[in-house]
């Protein structure tokens, strides 16, 4: 009856370290302790400082009972003597802690000073203040002297989880001790003895997630560890953080909200939420840069460290700060909950934000992709020519070369290069001359004496220099069937080179398209209307010829009309009024805007701006 009479007491005043060698986690400062009070160099004065439920209060009382206890032994406490005893529970009158927080006036410290030179029963008189950062300042001021030379019989022990709101003047005169959160070693050990030796029977999986849920703090780990022997249970909220971290991975904004409205709709606070995904995010960045510092078993790590990797270091220190300014705007929002989606759907849609650190991570994640291969290696099997065998006579087979970048003045692949002089229209083209009348819009050249235009000079000779010159480009590759480039690759090859090695006709037909997509076995490439498209069919040819040489397979073109924004997805062409239906594209010169007078409105003024020089001699 008497054992039941016995009021339950909380795991983590049970088991408080009463030795120095039960504190763990901080051997720096238990080593200098014991070694003071073994050596008998016991300073008048100590700050403890560190995050709660590191054992700084503790140590104090252990620091107490080693000063006044007549059986020490290397400088640990015997703890069965009446003194030990009495400072365990509390009634030692050699020990007085004080709770600043609520004592913080001046009157409080004054009558600490009055009674600091009133005797004891013990050899030495302890004051432990804890959180001392929170007295004011004229309660430190008046501490100040007693503090820098108090009686010879007592020691000063001030606790505080903020060292930086203390005055400079009150940590110079201590010695400054600094606590730390305790490791996942050094925590799963002491909860696994505590488990067994209070008979708790909790679940060894479980004490992962009470470590998880500590923190670093022992008083915190045995809060939850004495709430999962009471409930048989623990609530864990990793799935949640889990399934919005693979939400981010996977880009996926409609998972991210389904798992903040699942998690919300048992109960789960949106600020939490945001507090338990930025500590998931911070140690996978940790596992990336420092994997020594991420407390987490093994499996854990494994699994974590997958997600770092699907994301990128640059996704992960955006997710971090995002989500750490979600926390800000949550403490004033009417809705948190409202500020947590907007900051998943912006961390899962990059393209929906454009800060820089949105701009970066993109860049970052396009780096990350493979490469498109090199042109050679886009060639079907079946395409490249076989190599000869060595007992065969003969030259080796041509080995296939990369065409040189094209010239302004180059023709088209799938005709042969026209000599540097030559500047008039192809073959296939309407030259200008052979129009009746001037063309709309341009001005005829002054009529020369007699009322006859002379025929053009003949074209001078071509020097050794020009005849050899090696042919602009090879001759196309047959059509192959391999792989068929991005459309990122043929955008940019289109810019560089394609669209520039292209006849005049082509180039001023195709000049106000762009590559929309690359499916169905086919480039599609998107013109401003459907009159466009109709001119751009006559020369399609021409340009798949031009883009398998360039790429060394064959690239199938489909044509189709732009949508209405310009920069939405293609769609199927349809015979609207064409908008342009009064430009003719064969009378767009290179560098000229349609609409607008050319700068060269005869053959002669052409043959005159190709040889700077020349003049013109009537016959």
């Amino acid at each position: 009856m008497a054992d039941d009479a016995v009021p339950y007491r909380s795991l983590y005043r049970r088991f408080r370290p009463q030795r120095f060698g039960e504190v763990r986690g901080q051997d720096h400062v238990v080593r200098a302790l014991s070694n003071a009070v073994r050596d008998g160099k016991v300073g008048h004065a100590y700050l403890f400082s560190g995050p709660r439920g590191t054992g700084k209060t503790s140590t104090a009382r252990i620091l107490a009972k080693a000063l006044n206890c007549p059986n020490m032994k290397d400088g640990e406490p015997c703890g069965v003597c009446p003194s030990c005893v009495a400072v365990e529970q509390g009634t030692s009158l050699d020990v007085h802690e004080l709770d600043a927080a609520s004592n913080n006036g001046v009157d409080a410290m004054r009558d600490l000073v009055s009674r600091a030179a009133l005797g004891t029963p013990g050899r030495q008189k302890v004051y432990i203040v804890d959180e001392v950062h929170m007295l004011s300042t004229a309660a430190s001021n008046a501490l100040l002297k007693t503090l820098e030379e108090p009686p010879g019989h007592v020691v000063f022990v001030l606790a505080t989880t903020d060292p930086q709101k203390v005055l400079p003047t009150i940590r110079s005169r201590t010695q400054h001790f600094e606590f730390r959160l305790l490791g996942a070693d050094t925590l799963t050990g002491l909860l696994a003895e505590v488990n067994e030796e209070a008979g708790l029977g909790v679940a060894p999986e479980a004490i992962e997630l009470v470590v998880r849920r500590g923190k670093g703090s022992a008083r915190d780990a045995l809060s939850v560890l004495d709430q999962v022997a009471a409930a048989g249970d623990v609530d864990d909220e990793a799935p949640a953080t889990e399934e919005l971290a693979e939400a981010l991975c996977e880009r996926d904004a409609g998972a991210a909200l389904v798992a903040v409205a699942e998690a919300c709709a048992a109960g789960r606070d949106p600020r939490r939420l945001a507090a338990d995904l930025v500590d998931h995010l911070r140690n996978a960045f940790l596992l990336t840069q420092a994997p020594n510092l991420v407390p987490l078993p093994d499996e854990a790590r494994a699994r974590l460290a997958e997600q770092a990797h699907r994301m990128g270091p640059a996704a992960l220190v955006r997710g971090i700060e995002t989500l750490g300014q979600a926390q800000v705007d949550m403490r004033d929002a009417l809705d948190p909950r409202i500020t947590l989606e907007a900051a998943l759907v912006r961390l899962a849609r990059p393209d929906a934000d454009t800060s820089p650190a949105a701009i970066v991570e993109r860049l970052e994640r396009l780096e990350r992709v493979a490469v498109l291969p090199a042109p050679h290696q886009l060639v079907p099997p079946a395409a490249a020519p076989a190599p000869a065998p060595h007992h065969q006579a003969g030259p080796p087979p041509p080995r296939r070369q990369e065409p040189p970048p094209p010239r302004a003045d180059d023709a088209p692949p799938h005709r042969e290069a026209p000599p540097p002089w030559d500047d008039a229209p192809p073959p296939d083209e309407d030259p200008i001359p052979a129009r009746q009348g001037p063309p709309p819009g341009r001005r005829p050249g002054p009529p020369p004496p007699g009322g006859r235009r002379p025929p053009p000079p003949p074209p001078p000779a071509r020097s050794q220099e020009a005849a050899a010159r090696p042919a602009p480009r090879p001759a196309p590759p047959p059509p192959g069937t391999g792989a068929l480039p991005t459309r990122d690759a043929l955008t940019k090859a289109w810019g560089d080179t394609v669209l520039r090695g292209l006849s005049l006709k082509a180039k001023a037909r195709f000049g106000a398209g762009r590559f929309a997509a690359v499916e169905d076995g086919a480039a599609v490439f998107a013109v401003p209307n459907a009159h466009v498209r109709g001119r751009c069919e006559e020369v399609r040819a021409e340009v798949e010829e031009a883009l398998a040489a360039h790429f060394g397979a064959r690239v199938p073109l489909r044509l189709v009309v732009d949508g209405p924004a310009g920069g939405g997805p293609a769609q199927p062409a349809v015979d609207p009024a064409a908008d342009d239906a009064g430009i003719d594209l064969d009378d767009v010169v290179e560098g000229e805007p349609p609409g607008q007078p050319p700068a060269v409105t005869s053959p002669e003024e052409r043959l005159k701006q190709a040889f700077p020089g020349a003049e013109e001699v009537p016959t």
